[in-house]
């Protein structure tokens, strides 16, 4: 059960722990949204913000990545790349036509055949734009839809939209200018920029990069208000350790309680963050979730443990964030140094999860979901009653939809056809009963019988 009820949770807790997430689907260095969001504060408190305006400036910067999973397989798709690293590259790109050039020529088709490189970045050159513009449009609308999801109020929403666009009216999705621009946005993208110049490059590349941008990407006058931050102080108190922990103290006062359907709402939020990854996994975590439920009720686990349940379930896959796309949606057998990063997703799950204190105690399904009976699971070889009963519950429910589901691979089998083939594994992957579980919920679905519904949630 939660380590902390939900009501002695603060909130800057638990999304700056689940930004980590993001950071994985952005290719970014663990702890990128924690740092901007802390640049992005000490900009606010410097252009005299007041409480309110800080309070939805501090999560528009920590949660500006929310929508970034969604293009993800397109990316794959367009530029024949790996997703993490062309987006970790991407925000480091300048306008300047050999800068771009440079991007596409380095960043296309390089695991392609020559043909195939060559007609991907032609295309490119040819409808980059195009292309660029339906990029971020996807990310910004996906982003400002979740933002609302988790309750932020629109000044949010419009920040993490706005987040592409420059002051120079070029960037997207509404080509804004000037100070049509969000405040939020403004600074966001700023703060952004200074991270990722800083973390790859020190203090002089960034300040000579911010420089570049000003007047063209940044607003002049935040560009002032960041050079005058920039202190050996402000360097040091940027890398030293402990930053999380002192961005949640720092967190603007508001309002903003934490109760278990707002619990839910995280949950499902990042669960529908990591099923947009994938054209072929969308709305599978939310499955996982009511599959698991049906499991639960059979085994007739209380209504609360039920809920935590699918909270678990709901994040299981959520290191899959940290997995390329050009892995995840591959047409064919994985090579070995693929099938190593696929392993990868589970621990991902567990380490995330783990930094979370009211889910630290579902880590174990996240960590957990592709053991087997046998031992011959990863990511620890666990066996038999080493291997909780919540995560074998959610092993059968996962591998259940897998085979229900359209893969790259293969189409999509009937709910008879997956029985027959996890029947043949039971006792070595599968808990048999968690199985037969599984089968007499699916009977009475099919005969039209009520049951209990603690999950309608996931459906509303």
């Amino acid at each position: 059960m939660p380590v902390k009820p939900p009501d002695q949770v603060h909130l800057s807790e638990l999304l700056g722990a689940m930004s980590y997430a993001l950071d994985l689907t952005e290719g970014q260095p663990v702890g990128h949204s924690v740092r901007a969001t802390w640049i992005g504060l000490q900009l606010g408190r410097a252009l005299d913000l007041s409480e309110r305006e800080l309070w939805e400036l501090y999560y528009t910067v920590m949660l500006k990545d929310l929508g970034c999973s969604s293009n993800a397989a397109r990316i794959c798709e367009l530029y024949l790349s790996d997703d993490l690293s062309f987006k970790r590259d991407f925000k480091t790109m300048g306008d300047s036509l050999p800068q771009v050039l440079s991007f596409v020529f380095s960043h296309t088709g390089l695991g392609a055949g020559l043909a195939e490189r060559l007609r991907a970045t032609f295309n490119i050159l040819k409808n980059g734009g195009v292309i660029v513009d339906d990029l971020i449009r996807t990310r910004c609308h996906r982003g400002a839809a979740i933002a609302a999801h988790l309750r932020f109020p629109v000044g949010v929403s419009d920040g993490i939209h706005a987040l592409d666009e420059h002051w120079d009216g070029k960037g997207r999705p509404d080509q804004l200018a000037g100070l049509q621009i969000p405040i939020y946005a403004r600074i966001a993208l700023l703060a952004q920029v200074v991270d990722v110049f800083h973390t790859s490059s020190g203090p002089e590349a960034t300040l000579a990069e911010v420089q570049q941008r000003s007047g063209t990407w940044f607003d002049p006058d935040v560009v002032r208000v960041f050079q005058g931050l920039a202190t050996d102080t402000f360097w040091k108190d940027l890398a030293a350790p402990g930053l999380e922990q002192r961005l949640i103290e720092q967190e603007p006062p508001h309002s903003q309680p934490i109760d278990d359907d707002y619990l839910d709402d995280i949950a499902r939020a990042f669960a529908q963050i990591v099923d947009s990854k994938s054209p072929f996994t969308s709305g599978h975590s939310e499955r996982v979730a009511v599959y698991a439920d049906l499991i639960a009720g059979e085994y007739g686990l209380s209504l609360e443990r039920r809920r935590w349940l699918q909270r678990g379930a709901l994040l299981h896959d959520i290191g899959k964030l940290g997995v390329s796309n050009s892995i995840l949606d591959k047409n064919g057998k994985l090579a070995e140094s693929e099938w190593q990063e696929v392993r990868r997703h589970p621990e991902l799950s567990e380490e995330i999860l783990r930094r979370v204190p009211v889910f630290k105690d579902l880590a174990h399904i996240g960590g957990g979901h592709h053991e087997r009976l046998d031992g011959r699971g990863y990511p620890r070889g666990l066996a038999g009653a080493d291997i909780p009963l919540e995560t074998r519950i959610v092993s059968v429910a996962d591998v259940f939809d897998a085979l229900t589901a359209d893969r790259p691979y293969r189409a999509a089998m009937t709910s008879g056809a997956a029985l027959d083939i996890m029947r043949a594994d039971l006792d070595t992957a599968f808990d048999p009963a968690c199985l037969a579980a599984l089968e007499r919920a699916l009977a009475k679905l099919e005969d039209g019988e009520a049951t209990a519904d603690p999950f309608e949630r996931l459906a509303s």
